[in-house]
């Protein structure tokens, strides 16, 4: 089965660097026009420029936000036809005792992962509707499924609630021929969180990480890119509202 994206204007968030760089990578080797968006300006630059794609500089936690640079893409487009929603993460949080999170800790959290998803998927609606076509995925986690390693409330919520909005979106835009789906990863060292929470476990923390995987292994950043394609590609076209572990069996 080949998977290619000819003639398709992508939008990848949180693509500066791991899982979202795989995935806006694999997409510009499959033949799509891809565009970047990330908070870290010089390092969505950095990546637009060694993967042949378009740069967006963002903080997606606004609608304002999202709907200025989806109709930056399609001005210069003049369509959009696949959303993949990388961005989120920590935001620099480790896991602590319920009494010890502020307000804007909580808050800062759902901010990159569930409001910038939402506002994205309301900029992306009217053209992807009026096209008749879209897809969208939302990149999750394992912590969206059950408890998060991590340790930090926010972060399990935040993905359990966009696994939630990705089910409501696909029931919403189906009848529109856009199919919304998620991929939720398992460990995958691809930035300097997840390298943070890789030390922190040591040496017995990763043996016991890695011996209850079933493939006895981490994944990579283009394992989650693959399944992420996958979702994206004319072959998915009957699939909606799916949530598709990709943590080698962990699950």
């Amino acid at each position: 089965m080949q998977i290619r994206f000819d003639d398709r204007v992508a939008l990848v968030t949180g693509a500066a660097q791991g899982i979202g760089r795989a995935i806006a990578a694999a997409l510009v080797q499959a033949g799509a026009r891809v565009h970047l968006a990330d908070i870290d300006a010089e390092g969505v630059a950095t990546t637009a420029r060694e993967i042949g794609a378009s740069a967006h500089a963002a903080d997606l936690g606004s609608p304002e936000a999202a709907q200025t640079l989806v109709g930056d893409i399609v001005t210069a487009e003049g369509r959009l036809d696949l959303l993949v929603h990388a961005a989120g993460g920590v935001r620099g949080q480790v896991g602590r005792a319920i009494e010890e999170i502020s307000e804007a800790d909580w808050r800062v959290i759902f901010a990159a992962n569930v409001d910038a998803a939402f506002f994205l998927a309301q900029a992306a609606a009217p053209v992807m509707k009026q096209a008749g076509y879209g897809r969208i995925v939302m990149i999750s986690s394992g912590a969206g499924l059950r408890p998060s390693l991590t340790g930090i409330q926010a972060y399990a919520s935040a993905k359990h609630a966009l696994v939630g909005l990705t089910k409501q979106l696909a029931w919403e835009f189906g009848p529109h021929g856009i199919t919304v789906n998620s991929v939720a990863p398992g460990f995958v060292r691809s930035n300097p969180a997840t390298e943070r929470q890789w030390e922190a476990y040591g040496p017995e923390g990763q043996k016991r990480l890695v011996e209850g995987i079933h493939t006895r292994r981490l994944g990579t950043p283009r394992d989650i890119a693959h399944a992420t394609l996958f979702f994206l590609s004319e072959q998915a076209g009957w699939i909606s509202g799916q949530v598709l572990s990709v943590d080698g069996g962990r699950s």
